[in-house]
């Protein structure tokens, strides 16, 4: 049979187009498929009796891929099928951007000179803001600028503040490596000669850096050697022999 002449979709009733009077009848059964009886045809007279199709009962052996052929089936329908019907009845439109707010309704970082441009901005473009008056968007871009006046001496003062703590940290943090630069660079024996001509000194203290002069060697260079000669032999006579 054609494959247009028979429907055995898995979500749809199994119907086939009989074989002798070629109307659309209903495939019965689980497991042994039969064509629904019915009969020959349906004009028959009101004291006549319906004849039986031969189609009725008739086996249906299902012999072919289904799944090939509802797709099969899907692609001959959307060919047949008319252009107009391809597509959407309904059409979506991109839509269109939102206008943009009013600079009165912007909500940016409020400084002194932006308030005062956007007041200015709006002051010369606004024809119904004149000498004293202001329009709706006028007025709340004049008490901004009214508001960030009023707020600038502690901004101004936290911003200094804010500074001289970020110079502080980088003045503390190159501190180390500033000062043994400038030491090597103009060296231990010149910054001590220089400091002992401002500061006074005390007797005996070479520098403030060194400290007192210590003497290296002794003075009675025989008394010393005697000395340590007698150390020697008080040292033999403790010391046990081994």
């Amino acid at each position: 049979m054609a494959p247009e002449d028979y429907n055995v979709r898995p979500d749809e009733v199994k119907s086939i187009a009989c074989p002798d009077c070629r109307t659309w009848r209903r495939i019965m059964g689980e497991t042994v498929f039969t064509i629904r009886e019915h009969s020959a045809s349906d004009e028959a007279a009101v004291d006549e009796a319906h004849t039986l199709c031969p189609g009725s009962y008739q086996l249906v052996e299902v012999d072919i891929d289904i799944r090939r052929w509802q797709a099969r089936q899907n692609r001959l329908l959307r060919e047949a099928m008319p252009q107009d019907n391809r597509r959407a009845a309904q059409q979506h439109y991109k839509p269109l951007p939102a206008p943009a707010a009013p600079v009165s309704r912007i909500k940016a970082e409020v400084t002194l000179e932006a308030t005062r441009q956007s007041y200015l901005a709006h002051r010369k473009g606004c024809t119904r803001c004149i000498k004293g008056q202001h329009c709706t968007d006028g007025g709340v871009l004049a008490r901004r600028y009214v508001l960030a006046l009023q707020k600038e001496p502690a901004r101004r003062e936290s911003r200094e503040r804010l500074e001289r703590q970020e110079r502080r940290a980088e003045r503390k943090r190159t501190a180390p490596a500033v000062r043994k630069a400038q030491w090597a660079e103009r060296g231990g024996v010149a910054v001590e000669a220089a400091n002992n001509r401002c500061a006074n000194r005390a007797p005996g203290m070479v520098s403030t850096f060194r400290g007192p002069q210590v003497p290296v060697a002794p003075r009675d260079i025989e008394a010393h050697e005697r000395r340590q000669a007698e150390l020697g032999k008080q040292y033999v006579r403790r010391t046990p022999a081994v």
